[in-house]
C-alpha cells in the first residue's frame, strides 16, 4: 500500500524518531517544539498512521524572500521507493503555488541526494556565488 501524503506537521517525538531513524542530525525536543509550528510548508507521508516520510519548507515567505528546504527524511525501510521525490514534489508545488514573486529557495544537499533537487529544478549557485555556513 502506497504511504498517505498530506500537508501537515509531525509531532515533535516522530519527527526526531524520524530524523534519527532516517541518519539526519539529532535536534532537541525544544528546537522541535518551537521549529515544528513555524514551518511555512510541511509535509507528512504515512502507513497505517505511522510516519514513514516528511519534508518541509522553512522561512517567514513574505519579508525576506529566501525559503529552505529541510527535513527530507524517509525511514529506512521505505526508501529507495521514491517517497523522497514525492516528498520533494509536494513541497515544490506548494511553493510554486505560494510563494511570492522574486523568492529564492535554497538547501544543502548531503551525499548523492543533489541528484533528486537537481529534477526539481535547483543548481549549484559557484562560481556565481558561493553558499556559506556558520555552525555555532
Amino acid at each position: 500500500m502506497t504511504p498517505e501524503l498530506s500537508l501537515a506537521i509531525p509531532s515533535e517525538d516522530e519527527y526526531l524518531a524520524l530524523r534519527s531513524a532516517a541518519g539526519l542530525s539529532a535536534m532537541t525536543s525544544a528546537g522541535a517544539r518551537l521549529g515544528l509550528p513555524a514551518s511555512w510548508c510541511s509535509v507528512c507521508l504515512r502507513h497505517a498512521g505511522e510516519l514513514v516520510g516528511m519534508g518541509r519548507v522553512v522561512g517567514d515567505g513574505g519579508l525576506f524572500l529566501f525559503l529552505f528546504v529541510v527535513d527530507i527524511a524517509v525511514a529506512p525501510a521505505w526508501q529507495g521507493q521514491g517517497l523522497g521525490r514525492r516528498i520533494m514534489q509536494a513541497l515544490m508545488d506548494e511553493v510554486h503555488a505560494r510563494a511570492p514573486a522574486r523568492a529564492m529557495v535554497g538547501l544543502i544537499a548531503d551525499g548523492t541526494a543533489h541528484r533528486l533537487y537537481e529534477k526539481f529544478g535547483f543548481g549549484l549557485v559557484a562560481p556565481g556565488a558561493h553558499g556559506m555556513l556558520l555552525r555555532l
